[in-house]
């Protein structure tokens, strides 16, 4: 029987996921900073900017789960699924889900907070590459 309200439900997987892309961003950046690229300081600026928000996003939601006493738990693990537990006002649901549906989510989000940080990017006057070279 499902315990969670939606909002409640919604609030902690996206902390849940939110979390997951954060370990996600900090490992691609120190791949980035140890790796054997010509130019690495665009990628590393970008996966900066994408921590960031995230991090944002992710003290906003641990507020609001702190507020409504929600908690969730990795509650185990195989090789195809992980389950974790939603704790809220004394009732506990536990949800399995599928590792190749996590990895989507994850990927999901990673996209979602690249775009926001491109975005301002997006919004400047493209340089003349030739202008910038004589100039």
């Amino acid at each position: 029987m499902r315990q969670l309200r939606q909002r409640e439900l919604e609030i902690a997987s996206r902390y849940l996921f939110l979390s997951m892309a954060i370990t996600v961003i900090m490992q691609d950046h120190k791949h980035f900073k140890e790796g054997d690229f010509k130019i690495k300081e665009p990628y590393l600026d970008l996966l900066g900017k994408m921590e960031l928000t995230a991090r944002e996003e992710r003290k906003i939601l641990r507020t609001q789960m702190n507020r409504q006493k929600l908690q969730v738990i990795e509650s185990g693990r195989n090789d195809s699924f992980t389950s974790f537990l939603f704790l809220a006002h004394g009732y506990e649901e536990k949800r399995n889900y599928f590792n190749p549906a996590i990895r989507k989510k994850v990927e999901g989000i990673l996209i979602e907070l690249m775009r926001k940080s491109l975005q301002p990017h997006q919004l400047e006057e493209p340089k003349s590459v030739s202008s910038e070279l004589q100039g």
